[in-house]
C-alpha cells in the first residue's frame, strides 16, 4: 500500500539557534499554514520554539 500524498514531510528549525533539528510529517489538507511546536534543542539545552521551514 502506497503512502498518501496528503501527508508531507516538513523540517522544523529552532528559532534561537536557527538549526534544523527535526523532521516530521503533517497533513497538508488540515494544516495549510506552517506549523510551530516547542521542542528540545540540544545546542541550546532547553525547550525552544521550532517552526516549519521550506
Amino acid at each position: 500500500m502506497a503512502k498518501s500524498e496528503k501527508r508531507v514531510k516538513v523540517t522544523l528549525a529552532c528559532e534561537v539557534c536557527k538549526r534544523r533539528n527535526y523532521i516530521t510529517t503533517k497533513n497538508k489538507q488540515n494544516d495549510r499554514e506552517r506549523i510551530q511546536m516547542k521542542k528540545y534543542c540540544r545546542w541550546d539545552k532547553q525547550h525552544t520554539l521550532h517552526r516549519e521551514t521550506r
